[in-house]
């Protein structure tokens, strides 16, 4: 079962960020079925944090689907390189999102390889927002694209991490963001070899 759109409504982005640990992300693309357990996440508290895309209201061509109803992807190209695939949570005009960091594959996985040139799996497939998009078929072909249809979607399987398997820091990537770049809004399933970063 799908993930209903009520879940992503609430206004506590950081809460879902951390409820996120576990719940299942695939993808349909070009026929090919793809995904895994995510188990690493990031927060962004939209106007009033400084690593948000949407910080002091910023609406821009790319911003703009963080400022619609949330359930739905939300792909932008970072660096010119890497496809960032994130959850856009909250209400329209309320523009949250969360990072998906990493997930631990589970379905499709050759086809994983074959995306991102991997002959012999390893963590590193799905290890980071980059390859997570890469491994899954995420472009931004699909951004704005509900969580609700056929090409990506979540699904609560019943896997559940308790507190003491999470571990709470500091987001990567974010010194832009002056002292909002401290902010313990990146979750992650402790010792998960999936994680993107050698502190696991």
């Amino acid at each position: 079962m799908k993930i209903p759109e009520s879940y992503y409504l609430d206004n506590d982005v950081v809460s879902i960020s951390k409820d996120l640990l576990g719940k299942y992300l695939f993808t349909c693309i070009d026929g090919v079925t793809t995904g895994g357990y995510i188990v690493e996440t990031e927060a962004y508290n939209g106007v009033i944090d400084k690593a948000s895309h949407a910080f002091g209201n910023r609406l821009t061509p790319r911003t703009k689907t963080m400022f619609m109803r949330g359930g739905i992807a939300y792909v932008y190209l970072c660096y010119g390189i890497h496809e960032m695939f994130n959850i856009v949570t909250s209400v329209e005009g309320h523009p949250q999102a969360i990072l998906i960091r990493a997930i631990q594959p589970t379905e499709g996985i050759e086809a994983m390889q074959v995306r991102r040139n991997m002959p012999v799996l390893k963590p590193n497939i799905t290890a980071g927002p980059g390859s997570v998009a890469k491994a899954l078929g995420i472009s931004r072909r699909i951004n704005a694209f509900s969580l609700q249809g056929d090409a990506i979607w979540l699904e609560d399987r019943g896997l559940i991490f308790p507190d003491e398997q999470i571990k709470a820091g500091p987001r990567i990537g974010v010194a832009y963001a002056a002292e909002d770049a401290l902010l313990p809004y990146r979750f992650y399933v402790k010792g998960n070899i999936y994680v993107s970063k050698s502190n696991k």
